[in-house]
């Protein structure tokens, strides 16, 4: 297991290895919060194991799910669980609460997609992209061996070969969110207006753009953000964008968040996302739907990340990189320079058939504001990034993957935030970090009414 970092100039030595002024406003728009519905009522049970702790800010379930779509959405979830179930060849117990279930890896949600029914997965591709130049990087990775620090893992458990990991999705799951439809989807923009501060979602994000992207690598440390509210989340995220902003809008995301309302708990959480249509009706969180191929036993996409950074303590980050195969065109999740976690199929995409026209990276937060002033929750560590190392969170050596399948620093990285007074941005580089920046804040405080 990782050991504590120990000076500015470095990484944290066990950290657990593995984002436009103007046009940031365009994409972050579309992720608007919804009035989630609250949790539901204790007779919904977990279905295995102990009981989550309630979220910040629930109240007893209203109205189950009564339109007849509705209804049918929630029944097809339900079912899909209960096939997991029934084909999983383990399952395990978390401390903190999740189930696992081990399901072989063609029976996973992805081949449920028309495009990709009868598949499997595909073999690991042998080119990788690498700095340019061809040297090897100069990072001690924490995967090494294969190890992603999850909870569900402690100890050196896994699934069998052959097999992927599957976060059990209960009925207190989705009677959490307001659309049983929609369950495990980001919410719909509201409108078009080139103004992400009145979708109530703030951010703290570095970008690059004008060119043409095959990927992004980054290091971010992990913390357990403080969500006040079952209608917020907090997350830190590689974003891999192509498409105008309109309709046809297509994403790649993965990183880290803490969502009360996806998953019933403040624990922070390994999760992916994508998207064709601008979050309308394709891509979903983690394996929520069809699409995202898992190929690797180890690494539970929706489980939490443990350990996490402490304030003035030890510091433990994750390293992710998403590139473009040059030969099978598919879009691959890997923890930094080790095991891979699965991939998008290029057929799912539009746009990010070809490569992506922007890259970002950072944090976001949805901001309810409950009684009528700036929501507290917490993005990153909650600390503004003037605290630095060991305080405040940070993204670093940020890199991007070019047309030749190298790895380049993302060297003309712009910095941008929505609301300096609560979250704020600050970056540099040097030769340890490369290209880094510092994030995140405490949201309401008197700079932020």
């Amino acid at each position: 297991m990782a050991a504590a970092a120990s000076s500015s100039s470095s990484c944290s030595r066990g950290r657990v290895l593995p984002i436009i002024a103007s046009l940031v406003p365009f994409l972050l728009l579309l992720v608007v919060v919804t009035c989630p519905a609250a949790l539901a009522s204790a007779t919904h049970g977990h279905g295995g194991g102990r009981k989550h702790a309630a979220a910040p800010g629930a109240r007893p379930h209203q109205a189950v799910f009564r339109a007849g779509d509705e209804r049918e959405a929630y029944r097809r979830i339900m079912a899909r669980m209960a096939r997991m179930a029934k084909d999983s060849n383990m399952t395990i117990q978390s401390p903190d609460g999740d189930v696992i279930h081990c399901v072989p890896a063609d029976r996973q949600p992805a081949f449920d997609h028309p495009m990709l029914r009868g598949q499997k997965p595909e073999d690991e591709p042998v080119e990788r992209p690498m700095p340019k130049g061809g040297a090897a990087e100069e990072e001690e990775e924490q995967e090494e061996a294969g190890v992603f620090p999850q909870a569900w893992s402690d100890g050196g458990k896994r699934c069998p070969e052959g097999t992927v990991p599957i976060r059990r999705t209960t009925k207190r799951d989705v009677l959490r969110a307001s659309s049983a439809r929609r369950f495990g989807m980001k919410a719909r923009a509201s409108n078009a207006r080139r103004d992400s501060t009145s979708s109530g979602h703030e951010h703290a994000v570095g970008y690059v753009t004008g060119d043409q992207f095959y990927g992004a690598k980054a290091s971010l440390n992990v913390w357990s953000a403080k969500v006040t509210s079952a209608a917020e989340f907090s997350l830190s995220q590689i974003w891999v964008i192509s498409g105008s902003f309109g309709n046809d809008l297509n994403t790649i995301e993965a990183g880290w968040q803490v969502s009360p309302e996806l998953y019933g708990d403040s624990n922070p959480r390994f999760f992916t996302y994508w998207t064709t249509d601008a979050y309308q009706e394709t891509g979903c969180y983690n394996l929520h739907c069809s699409g995202f191929v898992q190929t690797n036993n180890r690494i539970a996409i929706g489980a939490a990340i443990s350990p996490t950074s402490v304030y003035n303590g030890r510091q433990f980050d994750i390293s992710l990189l998403i590139w473009k195969d040059p030969h099978r065109g598919n879009w691959w999740l890997q923890l930094g320079s080790g095991p891979l976690v699965g991939y998008w199929p290029s057929l799912l995409f539009t746009h990010l058939g070809g490569h992506a026209n922007m890259v970002q990276f950072g944090g976001e937060v949805v901001n309810s504001r409950p009684s009528g002033s700036h929501t507290p929750t917490q993005m990153g560590s909650g600390h503004f990034p003037r605290e630095g190392f060991n305080r405040a969170a940070y993204f670093r050596n940020v890199q991007v993957v070019d047309g030749d399948n190298s790895l380049v620093p993302a060297a003309a990285l712009r910095l941008v935030a929505d609301h300096p007074g609560c979250y704020d941005i600050q970056g540099a580089s040097n030769r340890a970090w490369g290209t880094y920046f510092y994030y995140g804040g405490p949201g309401r405080n008197v700079h932020c009414p």
